[in-house]
This record gives C-alpha cells, structure tokens and sequence, in this order.
C-alpha cells in the first residue's frame, strides 16, 4: 500500500465522485479508478460502492478514510522535520539597547561561532512589543526588563542587576553632585520612557518617588533611550536610567548616583514556556549568561 495511493483515496473520498476528484489532482478518471481498484486488491476490500453519479463508503472505507488521514498528516510532518533540519537555524531576538548593550553582540558572536550557519536576526523594540511579540511567536527571545514571576505564556532568567542613576545636562546645578536625592528628583522637569510602552518602568520611577513622598514632574516621554538622552542633551529635563545605558550617553551628558534609588533593576532573557526546552534557545540563553557575568 503506498501513501500515493492513500492520497488518492482520501480525495475522491472528500470529493465524494471520481471525475472532480480526477480533476483535482491531476489525473485522468481511469487512471485514477486504476489506482482505487489497486487499493482495494491489496487491502482485499471493497472501499467504495460506486453509483452512476457519485459513490459512498463502505464500512471498510470509511474505516481507511480516518486512520488514512492520520497516516498522511504524520508523514508530512516527518517530511516537514527532515527538511527542516537542512534549512538555516533561524532565531529572532528582541532587545533593548539600553539593556542589551555589553551583553547581546558578546552573546551573538559566541553563538554564530558555534553555529556558523545560523541566521540572528535583532529587533530593536519595547518591553511591551517584546512580550507581545513572544507571546504570537514573532520572537523566540527577548532581552528586557525581567518580571518578578514567570507567567503561565513566558519564562524569564534573570542576567544581570543593573542600578539606576540620573542623566542630566553637563551644565545642570546637579552635575557636581556626587549622589541626588529623590527630593532633588522631584524638583527637576522629569523625562521618562512613555508609559505606554514601558509600564514597568514608569512603575519603578514613580513607585519609588512615592515611597519617598515626593511628586514628579513628568516634562516628557519618550520612545527609546537615544531620543530621551538627546532630550536630556538639549537641556529639557532629567532622565532615570540604568546603569547599562553608561556607553550610549551623549558627550554633553552626565550620569549621577541616586541617594536610596530604587532596587537595581533586573535584565532578563524572556521565552515562551512551551520552547523552554529547545536547545537552539538554551545554548543562547548561556550565551546571554556568560556575557552578563564578564560585565558584573
């Protein structure tokens, strides 16, 4: 019994008449009632009871009908992983750059070393637009801010904690200060990544401003760490943030330590649960590891 003739079987069956079966794959009407007649000398039954215009399944075909199309659909998926395993590893990764940098391009160079034939790609986005993105599946691998639990979707590692300090202007009052404080925060128009994009990070800032009593004065928001040091640059506010933004700072602006700033913020490699076995992933993730230990 052959899987073509299985397939041929399957769509007149689908079909319910030989002539549009014929039709749709291709074959003339006896050379498709050849192969149905050949089916039925091997198996030594009869499968279709055949009218003028149509035909109906006997029990036995409607028996090979069902266990057919398990058998055809677990050969194509054989098919599909066979080829697969010649085609270039693919892994898609999500970041940012005010969290990545030191850490994802040491990580990526390590892993093509190994796999020389992978394909990276790199996606400069959002915390939000991460965790959407590997939620669909368009991401195998984000590195962002990491959540205080896994969620039932994602998985998180912890990679690095990373303090906070504040940018302000060269020529800013505060650029002599060797710690400020969140009073002196307060005080100052306040620039912050948008709220819609980075909810966990408007949370850190204006959480920790609380706890001390004060009230920011949010100046403006901003979609990613080079528009909001280019804010801070030009003199229109302060910006909070990480530690690992250290080598993307403009010349003409300066980091300060915060007196009781808020809890180091943790940088995290997000999956999802059910790929948390993949190889391809947890060889990257001990990449990601690795270049996060050669930073601390």
């Amino acid at each position: 019994m052959e899987l073509r003739q299985l397939r041929y079987f399957v769509s007149v069956a689908e079909e319910g008449n030989i002539s549009r079966a014929a039709q749709k794959i291709f074959l003339t009407q006896p050379a498709l009632s050849r192969q149905i007649k050949a089916l039925e000398q091997e198996i030594g039954q009869s499968l279709l009871n055949r009218q003028a215009h149509s035909i109906r399944l006997t029990p036995a075909g409607q028996t090979l009908l069902q266990d057919a199309r398990e058998l055809l659909k677990h050969a194509d998926e054989v098919v599909e992983r066979v080829r697969a395993t010649g085609r270039e590893l693919r892994l898609r990764v999500g970041y940012a750059p005010s969290l990545a940098l030191g850490i994802l391009s040491t990580a990526v160079e390590a892993f093509t070393q190994k796999h020389p034939t992978a394909c990276v790609e790199l996606f400069d986005l959002s915390s939000n637009e991460m965790r959407s993105k590997l939620e669909k599946g368009e991401l195998d691998i984000a590195l962002t801010v990491g959540q205080e639990n896994d969620t039932p979707a994602l998985k998180w590692t912890s990679l690095l904690r990373t303090p906070w300090h504040l940018a302000v202007n060269q020529q800013h009052a505060l650029r002599r200060r060797v710690r400020v404080t969140p009073a002196e925060v307060a005080r100052e128009p306040l620039l912050l990544f948008c709220q819609r994009d980075y909810p966990e990070y408007w949370d850190i800032i204006t959480g920790w401003l609380r706890r001390h009593r004060q009230r920011p004065k949010i100046a403006g928001e901003y979609d990613g760490i080079h528009s909001l040091f280019a804010a801070v640059e030009s003199g229109l506010g302060v910006g909070i943030v990480s530690a690992c933004s250290a080598r993307l700072i403009p010349d003409r602006v300066r980091l300060k330590k915060l007196s009781e700033g808020p809890e180091p913020l943790c940088v995290a490699a997000g999956y999802r649960a059910d790929r948390e076995t993949a190889k391809t992933l947890a060889v990257f993730t001990e990449e990601l590891r690795e270049a996060a230990r050669s930073l601390k």
